[in-house]
């Protein structure tokens, strides 16, 4: 309803304001009247109507001082003079504070009834470009961690080249420092045999949590990444000023410390390798790459309870050329095309890496069948998350005589190439797989986009299957309805946040996407069997 104010030394005025405005019709109430401009500005100014009608020759202070006094206070509504002078100085200066409508005495109630009608109509125009800004930054806000996520992705990768204008905003959104990555790989035990791709996502997202957490009792920047094959890195910002050697501790009791929370809470066993600092944001993909050659190398540390697996660097031509080649890009991207089985995104991401290779001199046999030997295990395992094992259809010795065979680049590709075809005729036929492959979709957009309304409905038209049908396929492939896993995903990121202590608990609640907090504090109790103040508690 929109509330207007009245200003005249006249009762008369007043009374006949009152009684010929047509309210009702205007969806309009008083907000109330003030005799002169000193009366009329306080008015105003604590009731703040979206409309003001007033005079302009009253005591204590004139009308034109007043509004003069309102825009200094930055009142912004409506204001329609009505007055009995004519004045074209007053008219003049009336223009040069914005006033919306000029008005001589008497007025006739269809004239006022149309005055007060335009005025209504800019305000429900400018309420509605307000309402459009605030929903646009809204979801901006929403996928402002989404565009993030991908932009450390990026870094990690080193999949994108940053411009000298675009690093200073990447260094604003994950903080300025040295950096170090850690490569994160859940260790596939009996106990995690059988397991739905969504309990997956769920022990990542999971230990990704774990480690915001470790990350603020330690003061130190975590940005968590998932890769192919269910391998995750965090991205570790120090702050500038922390000696190397404080680093290195803070990194190693970090990644320990993660190793037995993931024992302890979770009940699985993860691997950690961890790559050098960096002191330049563009070298942080050189971690990635150093990360993972400790993780696949595993050198000894037989001094330590909880080992974590430590870049050490090598003179040896071996490393140095593998650590240049910067493989992680090109294995995601694989990875990535054979989750979907799009062979030709696949097919094109080989003949990228296939390029890189040739045009390496110091490239050997050993060291092509290292990487044919790698990327055919990312392959296997990103065929594992989406429900298809290769070991049956691809027995292990005849990869191995493959492998060894290949001493060229263009035999890598052509071998590459070939299994690829292979495993998309072979897995990218049928519903079951189209079926696995729209569950896999759901559990990961759920888990990127948990705090935008989620609604089965739209992620039918995404991936173009009904929504009832939809509905049965998500239940029956991981046991659960799809809004009780948005819920559980939710809840386990409130957790988090309510653990670090730093947000209130309304706004914990709208970041997991819950608007209403009461109904918020009744499903996380549900879930916790505590309030979101008693776990804050604790």
């Amino acid at each position: 309803m929109w509330k207007i104010a009245v200003v005249d030394d006249e009762p008369q005025v007043l009374k006949g304001m009152r009684s010929i405005i047509p309210w009702r019709e205007l969806n309009a109430e008083l907000a109330g009247e003030a005799a002169d401009g000193e009366a009329g500005l306080s008015l105003i100014l604590k009731e703040r109507p979206d409309i003001v009608i007033t005079d302009i020759y009253m005591p204590v202070k004139n009308g034109l001082d007043m509004i003069e006094e309102l825009r200094k206070h930055e009142y912004d509504g409506k204001i329609i003079i009505f007055s009995g002078y004519a004045d074209f100085e007053y008219a003049r200066k009336a223009m040069r504070l914005s006033v919306d409508d000029y008005l001589s005495k008497p007025v006739t109630v269809q004239t006022l009834k149309d005055v007060l009608g335009k005025a209504i109509g800019k305000l429900e125009l400018e309420r509605k470009k307000e309402l459009q800004v605030d929903e646009h930054m809204r979801k901006l806000r929403l996928y402002e961690p989404i565009a993030m996520q991908e932009t450390i992705k990026a870094i990690v990768t080193g999949a994108t080249a940053f411009d000298a204008v675009t690093w200073p905003d990447v260094a604003a959104a994950i903080g300025s420092g040295q950096y170090r990555v850690a490569a994160v790989e859940i260790v596939r035990s009996e106990r995690l045999n059988g397991l739905k791709s969504a309990d997956w996502h769920l022990f990542r997202f999971a230990v990704a949590n774990i480690a915001g957490e470790l990350g603020t009792e330690l003061r130190l920047g975590v940005h968590t990444v998932e890769l192919y094959g269910g391998q995750t890195v965090m991205l570790l910002r120090f702050p500038g000023n922390t000696a190397k050697d404080d680093c290195r501790r803070l990194a190693l009791q970090f990644a320990r410390g993660l190793i037995r929370a993931a024992e302890q809470y979770l009940r699985i066993r993860i691997q950690i390798g961890l790559g050098d600092m960096k002191e330049d944001m563009k070298q942080i993909c050189d971690s990635t790459e150093e990360a993972f050659q400790a993780l696949h190398a595993k050198p000894c540390m037989p001094d330590q309870e909880v080992p974590v697996f430590m870049y050490k660097r090598k003179e040896d031509n071996e490393d140095r050329i593998m650590a240049e080649l910067r493989l992680v890009r090109h294995y995601h991207e694989i990875a990535q095309a054979l989750a979907g089985m799009q062979q030709e995104l696949a097919a094109e991401a080989v003949e990228r890496l296939a390029a890189l290779l040739a045009a390496q001199p110091e490239l050997t046999a050993a060291m092509l069948q290292r990487i044919a030997s790698e990327v055919w295990t990312i392959c296997k395992y990103t065929l594992y998350g989406t429900g298809h094992g290769l070991d049956e259809a691809f027995p292990a010795d005849a990869v191995e005589q493959e492998l060894a065979a290949i001493v060229l680049p263009l035999q890598f590709r052509d071998w590459a190439l070939a299994k690829i075809a292979a495993v998309c005729t072979r897995f990218g036929r049928g519903d079951n797989l189209r079926h696995k492959q729209a569950v896999d979709y759901m559990v990961r957009f759920v888990h990127e986009h948990y705090a935008e309304d989620l609604r089965l409905a739209d992620l039918a038209e995404k991936v173009f299957i009904s929504r009832n049908y939809l509905s049965n396929i998500f239940r029956d492939a991981t046991g659960e309805t799809f809004n009780d896993y948005v819920t559980k995903v939710r809840m386990e990121k409130a957790k988090s946040l309510l653990a670090e202590g730093r947000l209130m608990v309304y706004e914990v609640s709208e970041k997991v996407g819950y608007k209403n907090v009461p109904y918020f504090t009744t499903l996380f109790k549900k879930h916790t069997g505590r309030s979101p103040s008693d776990f804050v508690k604790i």
